[in-house]
């Protein structure tokens, strides 16, 4: 009889087959995701663009509440009346600078969560890409979370509609996971989605490209620690 000699596996992981097998299905989750853009950055040159970054950048650097239409069209070089044209008001300026980093990060997550790879990878890459897009677009997420309550009433109520599927499109991904058992069912799917995105909603207080660690790896870190909070 001859004897097979197992491989050896690392103290607290898999073999090492099974790693490489886990980092082949992640590139190719990474690939299927990989047309969908993960920044708002373009040329600049249309003007609703043109506004957009100028209202961006004094937002950050003034606050919403500092900053006159006047210094948006000068610093954008438009008129007052192509900002209303395109955006009617200082309020759907604001409402804009949160919503097309939002569409940026439903069209990806609907990209992740459709794709063809298990559940935890598909719910892991969904994780970890959040954080990457919201750092990417960190400014939009700080001048958002800063100034909600300057929103009109209507805009307000659309932008919880708007994160509301969001968050349900997450929280799908975690319940396919704990109907198949996958994932515990002790903490219930939408505790778990809070607990995910009270961090990533935190990103803008913290984070600085000049500190000790990158986007992806803060991703890494964070769409780890929620994988490892849902293991049976």
């Amino acid at each position: 009889m001859i004897l097979r000699r197992e491989r050896p596996v690392p103290a607290g992981g898999e073999p090492a087959d099974g790693r490489r097998a886990t980092a082949r299905r992640r590139q190719n989750l990474g690939r299927q995701v990989a047309a969908v853009p993960r920044t708002t950055d373009g040329d600049g040159t249309p003007v609703p663009q043109r506004l957009l970054a100028a209202a961006t950048r004094l937002f950050a650097e003034r606050g919403y509440d500092r900053t006159s239409v006047q210094e948006i069209v000068e610093a954008a070089g438009v008129t007052k009346g192509a900002l209303y044209h395109y955006f009617g008001s200082k309020d759907d300026l604001l409402h804009e600078v949160y919503a097309r980093v939002l569409r940026i990060q439903q069209e990806r997550l609907d990209a992740f969560a459709g794709a063809d790879a298990p559940v935890e990878e598909r719910l892991r890459g969904a994780a970890a890409d959040v954080v990457v897009t919201t750092i990417d677009n960190l400014d939009d997420a700080m001048i958002f979370f800063r100034s909600m309550h300057h929103l009109s009433p209507d805009k307000n109520k659309q932008v919880r509609a708007e994160r509301r599927r969001y968050h349900e499109r997450f929280r799908a991904l975690v319940e396919e996971g704990q109907e198949a058992g996958v994932f515990s069912k002790a903490t219930p799917a939408d505790l778990v989605v809070d607990y995910h995105f009270g961090s990533v909603h935190h990103l803008s207080t913290w984070y600085r490209p000049d500190g000790p660690m990158g986007p992806q790896e803060v991703a890494d870190h964070l769409a780890d620690l929620l994988l490892r909070a849902l293991r049976p």
